[in-house]
């Protein structure tokens, strides 16, 4: 933990601007206003769509904006870090609380090799903290069961703040409502007598249960006040988000596909080709050992119960995914929660894969070695794409460099910072003391690149007319524009911006070409 706050501490401030940045922190600071107006002042409820998501992190980030001299971006890249550096905790915690310490070492080592959580904690500000909130959640889920009757306190308010952090980020948070009524549903099962002792039982956790409900229910409306100004609104956005469909495309094995068109296996088809190999290998283990303690008829259902959160946690993402098909996009990005306990389960199945090999010294020295070899390989993947761990691809589709333009890249445009700094460093000489300098087209959000572009630079929507051309490679935007590539922005040999010098075209050379080009 001490190394990785002195990676966040040193890159944090690395990271472009996410698309939907600018408008997630307008609506950080409309529900501030509505506080500080007396509740009177309800814009926010009318912003976009973001009324349908809870404003937990954009509250915080809009509070704190004031208190810095930060470039607000940055501030928010940093607190970002901070949900995701918690996350890695609680993985710790509860691979610790299982089974051993060794195993919640290694659950943190797997959730920090993997690129689309280490990568993405700095830059996705809605996906993260909630992804935080969850694990948190299943952790403190956990205890519960293992601490039955006797519940501490400690405990409830735990439990009470994670699911209220959850849902006042998103309604997906629901979720985490049903691993612990499982959980506890399967717990009272098998530690009551009968079904009336299973009711007294219940009965008698009833006031831990609705004080959780409350801190749950109190922090919720702090966040995301609309969802509890009437009584269908959750219901409202949970169905809303299950049928959420817009003109965009998305890539998925080479081919572009409007997102309400992904198959079934979209998540995992992406979960395959972007978990790092060392975690894909504990969940084989795990998945293999499971399989022959039941033919052996050696697992139990008491045994099970500590373990049922989490195996919730992991799977039930991913069959809800594989049974609504919901429109999605971005590879994992919006089950980025089901990645902390992933990487648990995965820590269990090495941590029992080594226990069972411990009567053979030189087999378990073997299998260290393998694991220290898949490991240390991960990791050097993650220093080539440093910053911009979050496209990391693992060697079932050969890496980054395989899967381009094959799968999602740089999405969220996380290195157009960079692009546009080169862009100001490939002009210096041109720019002079000039007071105008020259237009740009970006197939970007406009702030993406003004924030970092020379003030000489004007962005412009009327691309044709653009002296310069900056767009992400992702869903081949780059080549909706003509011009001569005069810098990129590259990672493990895979360009993620280009930079066009479009100044020498003339007449139909200008156009926008955009035949073989993803969405501008």
């Amino acid at each position: 933990m001490a190394a990785l706050l002195l990676f966040v501490a040193a890159t944090f401030d690395q990271h472009g601007i996410s698309n939907d940045e600018p408008v997630q922190h307008t609506y950080g600071r409309l529900l501030l206003e509505f506080y500080r107006s007396g509740l009177q002042d309800q814009r926010a409820f009318h912003y976009v769509n973001l009324y349908l998501y809870g404003g937990l992190f954009d509250i915080i980030a809009a509070a704190l904006e004031p208190l810095t001299d930060m470039s607000v971006w940055d501030l928010r890249h940093l607190l970002t870090a901070g949900f995701g550096l918690s996350a890695i905790l609680a993985a710790a915690l509860l691979g610790r609380l299982l089974l051993t310490p060794r195993a919640g070492f290694l659950a943190a080592v797997l959730l920090t090799l993997t690129g689309a959580w280490s990568g993405a904690m700095f830059t996705h500000t809605k996906d993260i903290p909630f992804g935080a909130a969850m694990i948190w959640a299943v952790y403190f889920s956990t205890r519960w069961v293992m601490t039955l009757p006797r519940v501490g306190w400690g405990t409830v308010a735990g439990t009470g703040l994670a699911i209220g952090a959850a849902l006042g980020l998103r309604v997906g948070g629901l979720f985490a409502l049903i691993y612990l009524g499982c959980a506890l549903a399967f717990a009272l099962w098998q530690q009551s007598r009968s079904p009336r002792d299973g009711l007294q039982r219940l009965q008698a956790l009833a006031p831990r249960l609705l004080a959780a409900a409350a801190l749950a229910v109190l922090l919720t409306g702090l966040s995301w006040p609309w969802a509890l100004m009437g009584w269908h609104n959750l219901y409202d956005a949970a169905t809303k988000f299950s049928h959420f469909s817009f003109d965009m495309l998305t890539m998925l094995n080479g081919e572009l596909i409007k997102i309400g068109s992904v198959p079934r296996t979209y998540l995992s088809q992406y979960l395959l080709v972007r978990l790092p190999e060392l975690l894909l290998l504990g969940l084989g283990a795990g998945v293999a050992l499971g399989a022959v303690a039941l033919v052996r008829r050696r697992l139990r259902a008491a045994t099970l119960v500590p373990f049922v959160p989490v195996l919730l946690a992991a799977a039930f993402p991913i069959a809800y995914s594989l049974a609504t098909a919901p429109a999605l996009y971005n590879g994992v990005r919006h089950f980025s929660f089901v990645l902390p306990p992933l990487a648990v389960v995965s820590a269990l199945g090495i941590e029992q894969g080594l226990k069972r090999l411990r009567p053979w010294r030189s087999a378990v020295g073997l299998a260290a070695l393998v694991l220290l070899a898949v490991g240390g390989d991960n990791l050097l993947s993650l220093l080539r794409l440093h910053p911009y761990e979050y496209v990391a691809y693992n060697h079932l589709v050969g890496g980054t460099a395989g899967a381009f333009e094959r799968y999602e890249g740089d999405y969220w445009n996380d290195s157009m910072r960079e692009a546009a700094n080169l862009l100001n460093h490939l002009l210096r000489d041109e720019l002079g003391s000039a007071p105008a300098g020259f237009t740009v087209a970006v197939c970007a959000e406009s702030v993406q690149a003004t924030t970092y572009l020379d003030p000489r630079f004007r962005v412009v929507r009327d691309w044709p007319s653009a002296d310069f051309y900056l767009s992400a490679v992702q869903t081949r935007c780059d080549r909706a524009m003509g011009g001569t590539v005069i810098g990129d922005v590259s990672r493990d040999g895979v360009p993620l911006i280009v930079i066009k010098d479009r100044r020498e075209l003339v007449g139909h050379e200008r156009r926008v070409l955009g035949e073989d080009a993803g969405q501008p």
